[in-house]
């Protein structure tokens, strides 16, 4: 049966609204704005999810405070979260298959080498590190189980710089009021010493001013005995 030039055209504007219709409901779900869809088949009305169920988990990693990183034993950043990438001045598609330890000052990247081959699938890890830019992490670490991806580690890093900042300057602090009571005390002992050495000057002062008045009493004596035998001695004259 031959189809009319007006039936070709209601057919053809049929189609087009159906492709608009395909189209908005593509880019509805590509924007996120469909979270399932409903399809009608030989067993009615059927509801399927867009969200897997690791969506709530993947969307509170991205919106948490602090930074998570997923890698491998090699070091290799397979997954981090906009906060981590934050924490290392990194756009996320920079930082994710790059190696952890090149945002690590030298010393922690042995410490954390250390950590590693220490945790288990039962034992997790903490370590504080700084990072080459100056932020302070404090890292807890654990072994993801085997059927996740493999022997991957799984790290979130709280960033502590303020506090380390606070601990240095008390440390800092001790430091100096450590080194006050040393001179205070260095002083102390200087005027003991002091006073040690004054205490026997005075002493030799005294004993000499003892000696000199026995002295000047002899020689009054002698003064007197001599001035005597003068008169006696002119008397006689």
């Amino acid at each position: 049966m031959t189809k009319t030039l007006d039936q070709l055209n209601i057919e053809n504007e049929e189609l087009r609204s159906r492709l608009k219709e395909s189209e908005e409901i593509l880019s509805a779900m590509r924007n996120g704005e469909v979270d399932a869809i409903v399809i009608t088949g030989e067993k009615g009305e059927q509801v399927y999810s867009l969200s897997s169920a690791e969506t709530p988990y993947r969307t509170f990693v991205e919106e948490m405070n602090g930074g998570a990183v997923t890698f491998n034993k090699e070091g290799l950043i397979l997954f981090c979260n906009n906060r981590f990438a934050e924490l290392v001045n990194q756009p996320v598609n920079q930082v994710i298959g790059s190696m952890f330890k090149n945002y690590i000052v030298p010393i922690d990247r042995l410490n954390l080498e250390n950590l590693l081959a220490q945790l288990t699938h039962h034992k997790n890890g903490t370590l504080i590190i700084s990072l080459t830019n100056s932020t302070w992490l404090k890292l807890s670490v654990r072994l993801l189980p085997a059927y996740l991806q493999g022997d991957n580690y799984i790290l979130v890093a709280t960033d502590i710089t303020e506090l380390k900042k606070k601990e240095i300057e008390l440390t800092e602090l001790h430091r100096q009021l450590k080194q006050q009571l040393v001179q205070l005390q260095d002083l102390r002992f200087d005027i003991i010493n002091a006073k040690i050495e004054t205490d026997v000057v005075n002493k030799k002062l005294e004993n000499t001013i003892e000696k000199l008045v026995k002295e000047n009493n002899k020689l009054k004596l002698s003064a007197s005995d001599l001035v005597l035998k003068l008169k006696n001695k002119t008397v006689n004259m």
